[in-house]
């Protein structure tokens, strides 16, 4: 284990006592209901809430699929459709090319269950393995497409902005490309056929947060428009759209891309879909293996339950695993399949805790004599999983509230990294500029502003460590490095109650940029012990009455809990629907505790 390779990055660093998580502090969100919500008969609470995200009128809280966004209103949609309509019409070979993550999952799944829908006879699809060909549509894709089957028309999925060769070496073997993608362009775009992308220039598509599958649903849209026009429905049903919409729920949510109200539009639609129980059985079969009800499924549920459990399967082996979960129609088979995926993702959290254990023996090694957290932060460990990478770093970024890389061997005399990042700091254009000002010291990457891929020459390491610290110093001069939680105030007694924490669970969908409501406040603690060796279970009592409430903390840090002196603790906590046994209760989750002084 070669740890020092790390030390050049350190400008200061974290105490011992702090390394299991930067300082945070509690901040309240200071606002007040615009006139719009006085003659709403919405609860006040939620009023207050949802005016703390933007939300100026409460006619914008109307979620159904009739407000969305029109089809016509993103770039080339409309091409995409008519090239798509072409194929179906001709009964060409149609591939779809996908990426080996959620997004990419139920990308790809859309597209094929889709087109199948349309009445596409010949469609299929093709993910490249991480392990073997990286990242997008490459020249080794196109190839190997060209081994399976030789397709006529490739429609990449969640990915292709960035696929210069690629697209090259399939116009050259006479292929049709359609890049659908979201992700941000660089300063080329490959020569494909048609480009839909709502972050490409000349694109004023309002929604600019689409993830790849909402991406590609809106392409189907208009492929239904286009071939309704062609009269390709007057012998066969216009298939109903909507059916897909818990798939686009999935990879958005997985995705983490901002809720946006377009977002929001649907997310909903996909839970109430599965609420209803008419998911795809792959959705519900995998719900089922996480132990989470599909009558009571909220965004976080999809989040944290399900799309890590797909996401496993690119992680340590082959998406397709997952992507054929979601496109199964059998119950039996598709239970099966869930099983599968849920055996991975318990590979993967072994695989992660024994990775984030290094990454912390590190960091205890690193902190001996230094006062702060550093302003960035890149790991490096050669047999790191090259699939469990990214986890770890979101793991150590928001231990240290820093942007953060982590590294492994990818091919020889390469490693590839993954990096998270914070609010402020836009990882893809700080790697864009080390990449700018250092030439040729990254060979490839791409991302969003919180999250992005690289690969560096190994030798280069040393070398982009400094230029990357020196380029979030450069961006981090007006950025808030302190990790704070926000807060939508302090809850009365009446109002932590089961009524107020059903009402909550369900008002969203909750989401990235459209966070779930978190409160603050300060309580008396009746009891604290350990659950689950790492979880402080607390029973709690407001200063002013006298009902306990049942809190718990996950993954608390196990020298400070459990405390036998704290008697009283001011919290910032989520208020939640516990569900056991039949039976439904109030419960605090604690997102951070403030101990007595």
């Amino acid at each position: 284990m070669n740890w020092q390779r790390c030390r050049p990055l350190w400008r200061a660093i974290s105490t011992p006592e702090e390394i299991p998580g930067v300082e945070k502090t509690i901040r309240r969100r200071a606002v007040d209901p615009p006139a719009a919500w006085q003659d709403t008969p919405l609860h006040p609470l939620l009023a207050r809430v949802y005016a703390a995200r933007g939300v100026a009128d409460p006619a914008d809280l109307e979620l159904g699929l009739g407000q969305l966004l029109r089809p016509e209103r993103l770039l080339h949609a409309d091409r995409a459709a008519a090239v798509l309509a072409d194929a179906i019409a001709a009964d060409r070979h149609i591939l779809i090319v996908g990426d080996y993550d959620a997004d990419g999952a139920t990308s790809t799944a859309l597209a094929v269950a889709a087109l199948r829908a349309f009445g596409a006879k010949n469609v299929g699809y093709l993910v490249p393995n991480r392990f073997e060909y990286g990242y997008g549509l490459t020249p080794e894709i196109v190839e190997l497409a060209l081994a399976q089957g030789s397709p006529e028309l490739i429609v990449t999925v969640d990915n292709g902005i960035s696929s210069i060769d690629g697209v090259a070496a399939a116009r050259d073997a006479g292929i049709t490309t359609v890049i659908t993608d979201h992700h941000l362009a660089g300063q080329t775009l490959p020569q494909a056929d048609v480009i839909v992308n709502p972050n490409q220039d000349g694109c004023t598509f309002p929604s600019k947060n689409l993830a790849g599958v909402g991406v590609i649903f809106y392409i189907m849209l208009a492929l239904r428009s286009e071939l309704r026009e062609r009269g390709w429905f007057r012998e066969r049903e216009a298939p109903n759209l909507g059916q897909f919409t818990d798939l686009v729920a999935l990879g958005t949510v997985a995705d983490v891309v901002p809720l946006d109200r377009n977002n929001r539009i649907l997310v909903a639609a996909g839970l109430q879909r599965i609420r209803q129980g008419q998911a795809r059985p792959g959705i519900m079969a995998l719900l089922e293996v996480a132990s989470r009800s599909s009558q009571s499924v909220v965004a976080s549920d999809l989040g944290f339950a399900v799309g890590p459990r797909i996401n496993a399967a690119g992680r340590l082996d082959d998406i397709s695993l997952g992507i054929e979960c979601l496109l199964q129609e059998d119950w039996s088979a598709a239970r099966e399949l869930a099983a599968a995926l849920h055996q991975k993702n318990q590979d993967r959290r072994i695989i992660e805790a024994d990775m984030q254990d290094q990454a912390l023996r590190l960091l205890d090694d690193l902190s001996v004599a230094a006062d702060a957290a550093p302003i960035a932060m890149t790991l490096y460990q050669a047999d790191w999983h090259q699939g469990v990478i990214g986890i770890l770093a979101s793991r150590i970024k928001d231990r240290l509230h820093r942007p953060t890389i982590a590294f492994a061997d990818g091919d020889p005399g390469e490693i590839k990294g993954s990096a998270r990042s914070i609010p402020g700091i836009h990882i893809r254009d700080i790697l864009d500029a080390v990449a700018t000002r250092h030439p040729g010291m990254i060979l490839k990457f791409g991302g969003h502003a919180m999250a992005a891929g690289l690969t560096l020459p190994r030798k280069a390491y040393a070398d982009f460590q400094r230029a990357f610290t020196e380029e979030v110093e450069r961006h981090a001069r007006d950025v808030h490095l302190q990790a704070v939680v926000e807060s939508d105030g302090e809850l009365s007694p009446r109002d932590l109650s089961l009524e107020t924490a059903t009402t909550l669970r369900y008002a969203g969908p909750w989401g990235q940029h459209f966070p779930e409501p978190v409160f603050d406040g300060v309580f008396d603690v009746v009891h604290q012990r350990l659950v689950g060796e790492k979880h402080l279970k607390l029973v709690l009592s407001a200063p002013g009455s006298g009902e306990l409430l049942d809190a718990i903390a996950f993954n608390v840090d196990l020298q400070r809990w459990p405390d036998p002196s704290a008697t009283q603790l001011q919290l910032a906590y989520r208020l939640d629907v516990n569900e056991y046994r039949g039976r439904s209760s109030v419960q605090l989750v604690v997102e951070h505790i403030v101990p007595s002084r």
